[in-house]
């Protein structure tokens, strides 16, 4: 891993309108370079649409397009111009009408997607589940992926994750066995700040990684408010930056030494690794089907399953 400097750029897109918000976020680009010269950007989750549609599936499907596509090929050319890497999330047209993923892209500082990530633990109200909603309009509107993404570029190795992916301590862990030394997490999070920070400096220090969560500011089509307070953090779970709840960009230069010392501000020497000190025969069952013994309020089963009575459901965010 090199010395480099990362960037969130958290701002207000106008719902629905996608290549408005494309256009919007390469100018909030274009800034955080010119203010911080940051090598990589990363934006906020949906950032195309917002994280509620707000429509059948069907219509969104047409509504956005392929990785690499038409949509994007104003991103390729902005990270072309500017020799930057740009992590760009949006919904991603599948291969047939009505697959949706939600997905993240990462540009290459010529142009060239390096890697797509598609989300794999998706919101309850997002998943695709089948037909239930009294408008016509299926509960549920994108389409899990199932694969961890981890990028090596020339300034380090980029794992891939998006929002709601922060509460599974396993995919981290996976992208870190993978060799992220860098995770992003492109946010549309509607939970607590305290739920926010917990998961993101838990999943920085569990792993060892730098995290740099970028979380949506303003409204999207299902009538959220998004609360931003995008950060990153290190991999002693450090937080190096910090957003508020406005449009604004934060950034942070990486140190690629970064688990020396056991805490910052000390030189107390460090002499664990979480990845080596695992105990792997103590992880027999981690592979198995499970539910919490406390119930929830409601339960929106996975789209498929035998139990399923498909509920009306808030199309609500994260």
């Amino acid at each position: 891993m090199q010395r480099f400097t990362i960037a969130c750029a958290q701002f207000a897109v106008t719902p629905m309108a996608v290549r408005e918000n494309v256009q919007l976020a390469l100018s909030w680009v274009e800034r955080a370079v010119r203010e911080t010269d940051a090598q990589v950007i990363v934006l906020p989750e949906t950032v195309t649409t917002g994280f509620t549609p707000n429509c059948p599936t069907e219509e969104l499907w047409e509504l956005v397009g392929s990785l690499p596509g038409g949509v994007t090929e104003p991103v390729a050319a902005v990270a072309r111009g500017l020799g930057v890497h740009i992590v760009f999330p949006t919904y991603e047209r599948g291969p047939e009408r009505g697959v949706v993923y939600n997905s993240a892209a990462l540009f290459g500082p010529d142009g060239d997607v390096l890697g797509v990530y598609r989300k794999t633990h998706l919101f309850p109200t997002e998943r695709l589940s089948g037909d239930g909603l009294s408008e016509g309009i299926r509960a549920g509107w994108s389409t899990p992926g199932h694969e961890p993404v981890v990028v090596e570029t020339e300034l380090a190795k980029i794992g891939l994750t998006i929002c709601y992916d922060g509460d599974f301590p396993e995919l981290y862990r996976c992208e870190a066995i993978l060799g992220a030394e860098v995770i992003v997490r492109p946010s549309a999070l509607l939970r607590s700040f305290e739920i926010w920070e917990m998961t993101n400096r838990a999943r920085a220090y569990d792993n060892h990684v730098y995290i740099a969560a970028c979380n949506a500011i303003g409204p999207d089509a299902g009538g959220n408010y998004y609360f931003g307070h995008s950060m990153i953090v290190s991999p002693i779970a450090q937080v190096l930056a910090l957003g508020r709840g406005t449009e604004e960009i934060i950034s942070a230069e990486l140190d690629p030494d970064p688990i020396r010392y056991v805490t910052y501000g000390a030189r107390t020497p460090m002499i664990f690794d979480h990845l080596e000190d695992r105990n792997l025969a103590a992880y027999g069952e981690i592979l198995t089907v499970a539910r919490s013994p406390f119930e929830p309020a409601q339960r929106i089963p996975h789209r498929g399953s035998p139990d399923s009575q498909w509920p009306t459901v808030r199309r609500g965010g994260e």
